[in-house]
């Protein structure tokens, strides 16, 4: 294997937006409830999470990438229309707006320091 390469992996990437009162909530519901709800479905083929966190405005920003080894996890995880957002009602409850679909990449290469 070329040092560059990695074994194939999907990387799913998805944007919610809430205000700046509803961010330490929204983000608690994340880490406490549903990331240990996706973890607990035992999905085969689900490598991990990812919350990444940004001020923009009057906004804050929220962006989820999940690691799965193919698109068939991935539709495990969402369903046969696997690009359509997963956002469970109190979720939907606390953010502004949020992507509707969910973008999906093959991981081409990783290195790290």
């Amino acid at each position: 294997m070329v040092k560059d390469q990695i074994p194939a992996m999907i990387s799913r990437i998805w944007h919610g937006w809430t205000t700046p009162e509803n961010a330490d909530k929204y983000e608690a519901l994340l880490k406490e409830e549903i990331f240990v709800g996706i973890q607990n479905r035992r999905i085969r083929g689900f490598k991990g999470i990812q919350l990444l966190r940004r001020a923009m405005g009057a906004e804050i920003e929220f962006v989820t990438i999940m690691l799965f080894d193919s698109l068939d996890a991935v539709r495990e995880f969402a369903g046969k229309d696997y690009e359509a957002c997963v956002v469970p009602e109190k979720a939907r409850a606390v953010l502004s707006h949020f992507d509707a679909r969910s973008q999906h990449y093959e991981v081409r290469a990783e290195r790290k320091g």
